[in-house]
């Protein structure tokens, strides 16, 4: 989801380790996650609670994916994005999802070098990708409102697959900076990690080198395409207010506003979270976790049923696909 740094990162001394004493040791094959703060004794209920979190974002996103891929009606511009949403929440949910809820029934905490490379750059990644994704949405419901009469003109396929393609390579570039910064420092010991998976916040104590730079430009750099792409979204849906106003009849009103409403509760289910944390008078590390968890599973649980409970097109689909289903024969 929507990266955030939920703590100020700790000042470090330049000479963390001395060279002679990084000489001495020898450098961190594996991580230990130490999983979720103030948890012990909880992992059993915390994996019955979260197991189906995670089981019904997989299943709901496969079946919005299904559904847009398998219904011409639904081969659309905002159903295109919405199925590239989709494979983003699934993957997304993945990168932290499976080796947490191993952690939490006993198997071992431990995370090798290279796997919590990966975790790190595809967490962040996905994370930006859909800030990418949301406002490029945004995009699409601002031009279907306020230029209905070329829309089609203005969002053609090809312009689509240009925004998705975009979106991914910015991503694509945004995580490589975070994850070189990241691990181009030396990790000597102490490798246990403070979280339940591997975040820069978490891993850039651990180092044995000075981290300000990282700490700067990963803090800029995450701060910044958070708030650009949440001011361009806000752009957007402000002309669209003023637009939809501007209709004269309440049914061509009420059409328009349900066109956008889907898409403006997840922005809010999105940004609600991240807001909250950055208003709070000073900073609660139990409170970050607790949102870091809300957007690793709660939030692309909840992306397939705003998107199925209002939208007539899509609950038609996968009625279409559950008909079909059931009369598979048997062989």
């Amino acid at each position: 989801m929507i990266e955030l740094y939920l703590s100020p990162f700790p000042v470090l001394p330049k000479d963390w380790v001395s060279r002679r004493e990084m000489e001495n040791r020898s450098a961190v094959t594996e991580f230990i996650l130490l999983g979720i703060p103030h948890t012990e004794g909880l992992e059993p209920a915390l994996f019955v609670l979260f197991l189906p979190f995670y089981a019904c974002t997989l299943l709901g996103n496969a079946s919005i994916l299904t559904a847009v891929l398998s219904s011409t009606r639904l081969h659309t511009p905002m159903y295109f994005f919405l199925g590239n949403l989709s494979v983003f929440d699934m993957s997304f949910s993945s990168v932290t999802c499976p080796k947490m809820l191993l952690y939490l029934v006993g198997l071992s905490p431990l995370i090798s070098y290279q796997d919590c490379v990966s975790q790190l750059f595809f967490f962040h990644f996905l994370g930006s990708i859909e800030c990418f994704l949301y406002t490029v949405m945004a995009y699409d419901r601002f031009t279907a409102v306020c230029y209905p009469l070329r829309y089609t003109v203005i969002m053609n396929p090809r312009i689509c697959v240009a925004l998705a393609v975009g979106t991914w390579l910015l991503g694509c570039v945004h995580s490589g900076i975070l994850t070189w910064l990241t691990f181009t420092l030396p990790y000597c010991g102490p490798n246990e990690v403070d979280h339940f998976f591997c975040d820069i916040p978490a891993l850039l104590p651990l180092a044995c080198a000075d981290t300000s730079l990282a700490q700067r430009v990963s803090f800029t750099n995450v701060g910044l395409i958070s708030l650009v792409c949440f001011l361009l979204i806000l752009v957007s849906y402000t002309r669209i207010s003023i637009s939809i106003l501007r209709i004269r009849s309440t049914e061509g009103r009420r059409r328009a506003f349900s066109t956008c409403s889907a898409h403006l509760i997840a922005i809010l289910c999105a940004y609600g979270p991240i807001i909250t944390v950055y208003l709070q008078p000073t900073p609660n590390p139990m409170l970050g976790t607790v949102v870091q968890i809300l957007m690793n599973l709660v939030g692309p649980m909840l992306n397939p049923l705003i998107y199925t409970l209002r939208n007539k097109e899509v609950k038609s689909a996968l009625k279409k696909i559950l008909h079909w289903t059931n009369h598979i024969p048997e062989i």
